[in-house]
């Protein structure tokens, strides 16, 4: 049988659970190519984007990639630790925490996105780019 000091317990964890689970999001396509748009992503590679974002983080804002290579990926663009962000503190050619790239406010991660694509292109995410570049692009017409 509970105590009430093991019921206000349970209470509290499924609280904090249920908080930290909110600042995240996952996409649908139209959703994620809505919000691209709205970011003034060329409509010309809002496609590319898509399948890009589909291929590194499944459209969701929380994916957190660890590598063989000791860095890690963060959010829905997975921009890593090496060069574009700092875990724990602000750094990176993007200065900024990588943690703030895992939750649904995107206007800093479209910006260190953007900043990525203006300095090497698609390269940046070299298996994700060969991946969309080998299969045909999502179909967006109906969003």
């Amino acid at each position: 049988m509970y105590r009430p000091s093991h019921l206000l317990l349970l209470i509290t964890a499924l609280s904090i659970v249920k908080c930290s689970q909110a600042h995240a999001r996952t996409f649908t396509r139209c959703q994620l190519s809505r919000e691209l748009l709205r970011y003034n992503f060329p409509r010309s590679l809002i496609p590319n984007w898509v399948c890009l974002i589909e291929h590194t983080s499944g459209r969701t804002t929380e994916k957190i990639t660890n590598h063989n290579n000791a860095y890690t990926s963060y959010g829905l663009f997975q921009i890593n630790n090496k060069e574009w962000c700092k875990k724990g503190r602000k750094g990176g050619h993007c200065n900024m925490k990588c943690e703030d790239l895992l939750n649904e406010d995107l206007a800093d991660d479209v910006r260190c996105a953007k900043r990525i694509y203006d300095r090497v292109g698609f390269k940046a995410w070299p298996s994700s780019y060969s991946y969309c570049k080998e299969k045909s692009l999502p179909d967006l017409s109906r969003c």
